[in-house]
């Protein structure tokens, strides 16, 4: 019953900050109106919110299955998540988010969307250096101390941390 609930939590969180964050507000920057833009950015575009979705997705199930718990502070995860894509950088979620507003302001030719893609970005370190770190090492104490060390919160390791 606790993964059940847990799925059901992040469901609704995934619906409410990233739904809100790289689709409603991007939506209401540009009414996702197409403007003009070279194929190529285009394609990139569309290429940076499919592996943004993905990885998103991704890292939303890591929760419920490692986890048993939700991202969302409220309900937080039982366990420390270090699997699949948190084995190469500590925070996939923000940057795939990030890459999915990239990705919109490429494919839909809005430059405005770059500004804000770098104040989500901006908005969301400065939430994971002053309020997540402390908080999962004060949940987590050593071991995340460990992870944290070893695995980069921005930039993805090449191969993959294994609990070294």
């Amino acid at each position: 019953m606790p993964r059940a609930k847990a799925a059901l939590g992040s469901v609704a969180f995934l619906l409410i900050a990233p739904g809100v964050t790289a689709g409603v507000i991007p939506w209401t920057l540009t009414d996702w109106r197409m403007e003009p833009a070279s194929p190529s950015l285009r394609a990139t575009g569309a290429v940076l919110i499919a592996l943004g979705a993905a990885f998103l997705l991704h890292a939303f199930a890591r929760f419920v299955i490692e986890g048993l718990g939700t991202p969302a502070p409220v309900a937080p995860p039982r366990r420390l998540v270090v699997g699949g894509v948190y084995r190469y950088v500590r925070n996939p979620m923000y940057l795939a988010v990030g890459a999915t507003i990239v990705g919109q302001a490429l494919l839909f030719g809005q430059p405005g969307l770059l500004v804000y893609a770098g104040a989500f970005g901006a908005a969301v370190f400065c939430f994971a250096r002053l309020y997540e770190e402390p908080t999962l090492a004060a949940q987590f104490g050593p071991r995340y101390e460990a992870y944290r060390r070893a695995v980069p919160g921005w930039l993805p390791r090449v191969k993959p941390w294994r609990g070294e």
